[in-house]
């Protein structure tokens, strides 16, 4: 950031100069250089006159032009922000390099910058490093700090993290509030120094005490993360706050989450909700999907979808992945919006591409059925292997299925039976008994009826129907198990209550294996269990 002219930083002295003034202004209208450079400082301030930019430039102009360089700096200022002239970067420059040249470090430090950000003059990494490097070894502590980036960044110059720290803790050092954040933040990472906690925390802490936003929010995340030091919710809010009043938009958004989820506080929708939008209206592209999602869903406002798809596509046109999903399941539904596969398509591409889990497994969806795009099983086996890999249950299934399936693409029973066991190992039911089925059959592995009982038990104690069916049969055959007409009759029963009719049949074969008592056991047994 450039400096502010040394007349602001004096600025609210309450003191009547009007002796003074008419004083200087005498000195100054005989062509004294300094009582010129004096004059525009009290026009710039309204010191014993009524505040004029426009002659505070008169004067610092005439001032300037007699060689001062605290006048040229201010002149170069003035140029910079537009006061009392019209913005002109490339007269703030030429006004800088006069004052930078005769070595008055804020004009050397200011003109680093027009260099580094290409304002007024050519960009030029290596004339803003020859500039910062002037006025930083003049002791200007902005100077230091951005010497410090560039060496961090390699930006300019090769990238060499001790050159970083030491520029970063020069700055520090004269309480440089950003320098002591930068050198927090090397220690945190252990870049250019050993890693260390409680250095890196002293150093945020000296920048935060100073109300420095970015040093606030990392405070806080050590606190809220317990990483590192003790998980203490209080001062993970406490510092949050600080930071988000300052509209820091990932502090706003923080304080929105632990609102949401009552973690350190009590849970607060309406809180939430009010620093989700605060972080949103600055641009903070995840508070834009959680705001999208409370339209979306009704959570906290009135169920609005135009709202959710805006704040979805402010969100999803920053890159943000979970946003792109959930327009493309507006256009899907036409809520908010009028009904478009195409453009939902388009949305899901987005996300996914990304490696949005959900949004890869729909596209496969959509390329298996044939739903908005042409039926491609390729396509669909692509996309659900992407999201397979990452172990996405859904999609291990699916893929599972696909190489299952004989009119597919590619029929390969040893990959079905991999994805099968993938999920099943994730608990999920669907696939749990499709490898009961191919252990009880043999399809693509040597047939194993202990295997196939294992898995058929596990799908089966989730409530699935089939399996249940199945388990019955093994009790009552003894494959796999000892027969227990008892069991059989149990998991035949379960399968019959909920509504599979071939277990009748067996469940009476069962019945008729057991004495009477045996029988009103069971029963019992059954009546205890849920659904």
């Amino acid at each position: 950031m450039t400096k502010y002219s040394p007349n602001e930083a004096d600025a609210n002295n309450g003191s009547t100069y009007t002796a003074e003034f008419l004083r200087v202004k005498g000195l100054a209208e005989r062509g004294v250089a300094n009582a010129q450079h004096s004059l525009g400082f009290m026009y710039f301030n309204g010191q014993g006159v009524a505040q004029s930019y426009e002659l505070a430039v008169v004067w610092y102009r005439q001032a300037a032009q007699s060689g001062l360089e605290h006048a040229q700096y201010n002149l170069g200022v003035m140029y910079q922000k537009g006061q009392g002239v019209e913005q002109n970067f490339e007269e703030a420059a030429a006004w800088y390099r006069l004052a930078a040249e005769q070595g008055y470090a804020a004009a050397q430090y200011n003109l680093g910058w027009l260099y580094a950000k290409g304002q007024g003059v050519a960009n030029d990494t290596q004339q803003a490093m020859h500039w910062f490097s002037k006025a930083a070894e003049q002791g200007d502590a902005g100077a230091q700090n951005n010497l410090g980036m560039m060496y961090d960044t390699g930006k300019g110059v090769p990238q060499d993290f001790k050159q970083a720290i030491f520029w970063y803790r020069k700055a520090a050092e004269q309480g440089y509030a950003r320098a002591q954040f930068n050198l927090g933040l090397r220690y945190d990472n252990g870049q250019g120094v050993p890693q260390d906690v409680g250095q890196a925390m002293s150093w945020y802490r000296k920048a935060a005490d100073q109300g420095y936003a970015p040093a606030q929010f990392n405070l806080a995340l050590r606190f809220d993360k317990g990483d590192g030091i003790a998980q203490d919710a209080q001062k993970a809010i406490l510092w949050y706050r600080r930071a988000a009043e300052q509209d820091h938009a990932s502090s706003q958004f923080n304080l929105g989450l632990i609102y949401d989820n009552g973690q350190g506080v009590p849970r607060d929708e309406q809180k939430a909700l009010d620093w989700y939008r605060k972080a949103a209206e600055q641009g903070h592209a995840a508070a834009q999907n959680n705001l999208g999602l409370r339209y979306d869903h009704g959570q906290g406002v009135e169920q609005d979808y135009e709202q959710a798809q805006f704040w979805y596509r402010k969100a999803a046109e920053q890159g943000f992945p979970g946003a792109q999903y959930h327009l493309g399941l507006l256009y899907d539904a036409g809520h908010g919006v009028v009904v478009d596969h195409q453009e939902a398509i388009f949305w899901y591409r987005k996300a996914a591409d990304q490696g949005h889990l959900r949004a890869q497994f729909d596209l496969g969806l959509r390329y298996e059925t044939g739903r908005g795009v042409p039926q491609d099983y390729r396509k669909a086996m692509g996309w659900y292997r992407r999201a397979a890999e990452q172990d996405y249950v859904a999609a291990q299934y699916a893929l599972g299925l696909l190489f299952d399936n004989d009119d597919g693409p590619q029929p390969d029973c040893n990959q079905a039976n991999h994805w099968y066991r993938k999920a099943a190992d994730q608990g999920h039911t669907q696939a749990q008994f499709a490898l009961g089925l191919r252990y009880d059959n043999g399809l693509g592995v040597q047939r194993d009826y202990a295997q196939a009982h294992q898995w058929y038990l596990q799908a089966a104690s989730q409530g699935h129907v089939r399996a249940q069916f199945n388990l019955g049969l093994m009790y009552l055959s003894g494959q796999g198990v000892p027969a227990d007409a008892s069991q059989a009759w149990l998991w035949l029963a379960m399968s019959e209550r909920a509504g599979y009719a071939a277990a009748a049949r067996y469940l009476k074969n069962a019945a008729g294996r057991m004495d009477p008592a045996q029988l009103a056991q069971v029963r019992e047994r059954m009546e205890m269990l849920p659904g």
